[in-house]
């Protein structure tokens, strides 16, 4: 007996896409299925994983699915939607999973859109997921633990899934899909720096992603709060505080609040 959760993915753009490929991997669990209006983003799924299916057609996509994920654009999503009301007049609206990534669409508007007896969910997650190592925010509207289970069991496959309030949604975005871009920025950084002190390039980028990666795995492993792992590198008189002090003089944690801040307005 087929025990596999059929998931189906609308959209195959930088999340969507990201989604179907940490999903992908696990073909014990998941039967993957994907659909875009053109071919090119189908198509690389398809090299890579050919036993995804995909289609053009939204509708073909969803059609038995168990979950259903929109990948596509806000200004689309009602759109998509309509489409798949004649699939829940003729299936059990009860036994109907859909989950919106989709930006500035709340669950309120998401439950106009599909009327009642679909369970709705919103979820942020982030470009990592397509390596498993992504960060993903879900909330819902009501509880219901059987649901819950499938959505989150989805995005755990895919990395860190946190199910909170709606209201907290913007806050975990800017944190964790937003803050992609932010560590790319921070990486770029001490790239350059690198090279001003006489690095190649390469190496400074390389050397500057193993750090973050053992700073990040440093926080996990040992559950500690970062200025503790920070007072281990720091010795009186010595450089590193030289460079945390230059680094808040201009504004560092600052800057970085200010940008978290402006995610969310």
């Amino acid at each position: 007996m087929d025990t596999k959760i059929k998931v189906s993915i609308i959209g195959a753009g930088n999340m969507g896409g990201a989604v179907a490929r940490g999903l992908a991997e696990d073909t014990d669990r998941y039967e993957v299925r994907v659909s875009n209006p053109s071919y090119g983003k189908l198509d690389a799924i398809k090299a890579d994983y050919p036993h995804v299916i995909t289609t053009q057609s939204n509708y073909e996509c969803a059609l038995g699915a168990d979950v259903i994920i929109l990948g596509v654009k806000p200004w689309k999503v009602k759109e998509v939607i309509d489409e798949f009301h004649t699939i829940w007049s003729e299936h059990s609206r009860q036994e109907s999973i859909l989950v919106s990534m989709a930006a500035g669409i709340d669950i309120a508007a998401l439950r106009a859109m599909t009327g009642e007896g679909i369970a709705i969910y919103k979820a942020i997650p982030n470009t990592a997921v397509s390596l498993k190592c992504g960060v993903t925010f879900v909330s819902r509207e009501k509880s219901d633990e059987e649901d819950d289970r499938i959505v989150s069991d989805i995005f755990s496959t895919l990395g860190l899934t946190e199910i909170v309030e709606e209201r907290m949604l913007d806050a975990g975005m800017a944190v964790a899909s937003c803050g992609m871009a932010f560590m790319m920025r921070m990486l770029r950084a001490m790239t350059e720096g690198g090279v001003e002190l006489g690095l190649y390039s390469s190496t400074a980028l390389r050397a500057a992603a193993a750090t973050m990666r053992g700073a990040a795995e440093l926080i996990e492993k040992n559950g500690l709060h970062p200025e503790q792992e920070v007072d281990k590198v720091t010795t009186p008189g010595g450089l590193t505080i030289r460079g945390l002090n230059a680094m808040e003089e201009a504004g560092f944690t600052g800057a970085v609040v200010k940008g978290l801040r402006a995610c969310v307005k």
